[in-house]
């Protein structure tokens, strides 16, 4: 079985960690812990941080889209990993997703991450990434979207390096 799949299926990962674990983690944490973002959003391309999480095949590709409880699965680490991030999802009037700044949780999270060359800018690329891989392009877009007009160009623009403003615009065709 694709390990992807098998992680997102409820087994575990190479440290024997769940999904579930994971993402029930306090936001210290999440923040603390470097080497389960790759399994929680996975890409095509291998990591320099850890060279033993597994990469995004057409396999897993096609599990995704056969499977609602692997895209839900998905949509939750997406929903938990914006919380951390102090921005939200939700649905527009049309019903395409909408990521935008959570104003409750924003301020005091962002104080964590928003600021140059944090490693949470590289975590950021990863998830928009992993989305599209996943053939979740709509809501890698939404975050995109938020992170290029809401936070790079709002009140933490000083704190968005330009080479991290690149990084997002490209990390989404």
């Amino acid at each position: 079985m694709d390990r992807i799949v098998g992680f997102y299926s409820g087994g575990s990962d190479d440290r024997g960690r769940t999904l579930d674990e994971i993402l029930a983690w306090p936001d210290e944490t999440l923040e603390e812990v470097h080497d389960y973002i790759q399994w929680v959003f996975p890409t095509v391309a291998r990591s320099r941080v850890n060279t033993v999480a597994p990469l995004v095949t057409s396999a897993t590709t096609a599990a995704f889209a056969a499977s609602p409880e692997l895209r839900e699965k998905l949509r939750a680490a997406f929903d938990r990993m914006l919380s951390f991030y102090g921005l939200r999802r939700s649905a527009s009037g049309d019903g395409t997703t909408v990521v935008d700044v959570d104003p409750s949780r924003f301020p005091e999270r962002a104080a964590i991450w928003l600021r140059p060359f944090n490693h949470n800018h590289l975590r950021l690329t990863r998830i928009m990434q992993s989305l599209n891989a996943l053939g979740s392009s709509e809501e890698a877009r939404a975050l995109q979207r938020c992170l290029l007009t809401q936070v790079a160009a709002g009140p933490g623009k000083s704190r968005i390096t330009t080479e991290t403003v690149e990084y997002w615009t490209e990390a989404v065709p």
